[in-house]
């Protein structure tokens, strides 16, 4: 039933203009920011290769190129998952699901998978781009697999951080607020690291600190065992809330 409920969802997803204006919206924002630094890498390769122990090609465009994309996503994921659980609740086609032979932890997982299929192909496109230049040059594809890994544990918790957002409430839009204003939470508990051990605690907490050494090619287990908690807990937040909605309808 998980992935019955997940192609449902995916689906949906590519039934509604939504999704498409996001992919459209997003390729060509990166894009942009992509032949930019591709624009700028062909500026100073002179220089580039007068110096000892140059960046290379992959140094100077993925990590700003993925960089962007996580703070541009930040934006956007709460638009997708904004309906998951919050329009089954205004459509009161929820008591259906609850009453379907299914169990709560079904139902979120097979809603969590079906966006998280749509993301990861998101980022299978934004891979391309880095790609391409493969028919001029080289890459390093430990730093490009490093960089894509880490996008894709970030987008992971930004699905299960917007999908519990969407159990709270039946309006999409409030939804979709919640689900950004947590994520910028986040980010703010990061920039909140620079002064004494609570604050790094605190920064300890954020998803982008443990997303930058992605981008430096650095795969640290620490890392990706933060994210697979933060899932987790998000997700299994997310089944209580609607165990709650189920006992108490």
């Amino acid at each position: 039933m998980i992935f019955t409920i997940a192609w449902r969802e995916l689906k949906s997803l590519f039934l509604s203009p939504l999704a498409w204006s996001v992919l459209a919206a997003l390729q060509a924002i990166l894009a942009l920011m992509f032949l930019g630094r591709v624009e700028l890498l062909q500026q100073f390769q002179g220089q580039l290769l007068a110096m000892e122990n140059a960046p290379g090609t992959t140094e100077i465009v993925v990590p700003e190129l993925f960089g962007n994309a996580a703070v541009i996503l930040l934006l956007i994921v709460p638009l997708l998952t904004m309906r998951l659980v919050s329009e089954e609740r205004r459509n009161r086609t929820l008591p259906l699901l609850f009453s379907a032979p299914i169990s709560m932890t079904e139902i979120v997982l097979g809603k969590y998978l079906g966006v998280l299929l749509f993301l990861l192909l998101v980022v299978a496109l934004i891979a391309l781009m880095p790609l391409s230049l493969l028919a001029g040059g080289t890459l390093d594809f430990g730093l490009l697999g490093s960089a894509l890994l880490g996008l894709a544990l970030a987008l992971a918790g930004f699905a299960a951080i917007g999908l519990f957002m969407s159990t709270l409430t039946q309006y999409p839009a409030v939804a979709a607020i919640g689900g950004f204003g947590l994520l910028l939470l986040f980010w703010i508990l990061d920039a909140s690291g620079q002064g004494d051990a609570r604050a790094n605690v605190l920064a300890y907490l954020s998803i982008f600190n443990h997303y930058q050494p992605f981008l430096r090619g650095v795969f640290d287990t620490g890392d990706a065992v933060y994210y697979g908690l933060l899932v987790a807990a998000f997700l299994g937040l997310s089944i209580r809330r609607l165990d709650a909605d189920r006992l108490g309808g």
